[in-house]
C-alpha cells in the first residue's frame, strides 16, 4: 500500500486537512473520524482495505484542520457543507462512506441527504446521537450556553513530551497503545513554548444547542436507501441498543455486526476481522 499522502482543501473559508490512504483511482471511500480523533484513526484499517482509495478527513476543529470562528459551533450537521466541498474538489460523485463514533453520526446525516451518491454506508460503533425530546429544548439550550462560556475560557493542557500526551490520551479516551495510537495523538498535537499541546478545539466537548428528536432520527434512517453496515462493540449499553433497534425498524438494508474490543476496535488487534467484513460488504 502507498504511504499516506497529505491532502488539503479550502472550503467556505476554512482550511481542511486529510490523508489519502491507498491507491488513487481505486474505488473511493470517504472516512470520517470520531470526536477528538483525526484522519490517522483510519491508517490501520485502510492498510487492510488496499483495494480502495480511502480519503480520511480531519473534521473541523480536529487534527490539522482549522477550528471554527468564536461565534460558530460544532453541531454534527455543521460539517456537511464542508464535506460536500471536499467531495467536489475530489471529483467524487459516487462513493462509499465510512464513519466512526461522531463521524458515523455525521456519515448517517450526509448519506440521508445525498443517498443517490453514497453506494454503501459503513458505521463503526455509532449510527445516530441519543434522541432528545422537544420538551427538553430549554434545558438543552441552557447546557449549551453554560458549556460555551466554560469551554471558551479554558485552554488545552500542555505536555512535556509526545509520550506524555500519548499516555494521557490512553488513560482518558483511548485507544490505549500501538503505532495507530501514536499516529493519532501526534496528528492532534502542535509544539508550544513548554512542550506540546492539542490542536483540538475544546468547544467540541460542549453540549449542542439543539439535539435531534426521535422523529428527526427516524426520518434520517428512512432516507438511507443504500446498503448499510453497522458494527457494534460489545457490550453495548441500553441507550446504544435502543438506537440500534430504532435503526433496524427504519433502515431497509441494514446489517448489524457485533465485534469484540473497545470503542476504537478498528485500530486494535481485531482490525483485520473488521476489514474482511467491510470488504465483503462493499462487494454487494
Amino acid at each position: 500500500m502507498a504511504a499516506p499522502l497529505a491532502l488539503a482543501w479550502e472550503v467556505n473559508g476554512l482550511q481542511l486537512a486529510g490523508l489519502s490512504l491507498g491507491q488513487p483511482g481505486a474505488r473511493p471511500l470517504l472516512a470520517l473520524h470520531g470526536l477528538l480523533d483525526n484522519a490517522a484513526s483510519f491508517e490501520v484499517l485502510a492498510t487492510l482495505l488496499d483495494q480502495y482509495h480511502v480519503v480520511a478527513v480531519d473534521l473541523t476543529g480536529h487534527g490539522r484542520s482549522d477550528c471554527r470562528s468564536p461565534d460558530a459551533g460544532y453541531q454534527i450537521w455543521d460539517d456537511l457543507p464542508e464535506l460536500l466541498g471536499v467531495l467536489d474538489q475530489l471529483g467524487w460523485h459516487t462513493f462509499a462512506l465510512m464513519g466512526h463514533s461522531r463521524g458515523a453520526m455525521i456519515a448517517t446525516l450526509l448519506a440521508s441527504v445525498i443517498p443517490e451518491r453514497v453506494s454503501h454506508l459503513v458505521l463503526l460503533d455509532a449510527i445516530a446521537p441519543k434522541a432528545v425530546s422537544e420538551g427538553d429544548f430549554p434545558l438543552q439550550l441552557r447546557r449549551f450556553l453554560d458549556d460555551k462560556r466554560r469551554w471558551s475560557q479554558r485552554r488545552n493542557r500542555v505536555y512535556p513530551s509526545v509520550d506524555a500526551a500519548v499516555a494521557s490520551r490512553a488513560r482518558t479516551w483511548g485507544p490505549g497503545s500501538g503505532a495507530g495510537a501514536q499516529a493519532l495523538v501526534e496528528r492532534n498535537l502542535r509544539s508550544c513554548e513548554k512542550g506540546f499541546t492539542w490542536t483540538t478545539d475544546l468547544r467540541l466537548r460542549g453540549a449542542s444547542a439543539v439535539k435531534l428528536s426521535s422523529a428527526h432520527i427516524d426520518a434520517a434512517f428512512g432516507a438511507l436507501s443504500m446498503p448499510t453496515l453497522l458494527f457494534v462493540a460489545r457490550p453495548e449499553g441500553a441507550e446504544e441498543l435502543a438506537v440500534v433497534l430504532q435503526a433496524r425498524a427504519a433502515i431497509a438494508q441494514l446489517e448489524v455486526v457485533q465485534v469484540s474490543g473497545g470503542h476504537h476496535f478498528h485500530m486494535e488487534s481485531g482490525a483485520a476481522i473488521v476489514a474482511r467484513q467491510i470488504s465483503r460488504f462493499l462487494q454487494k
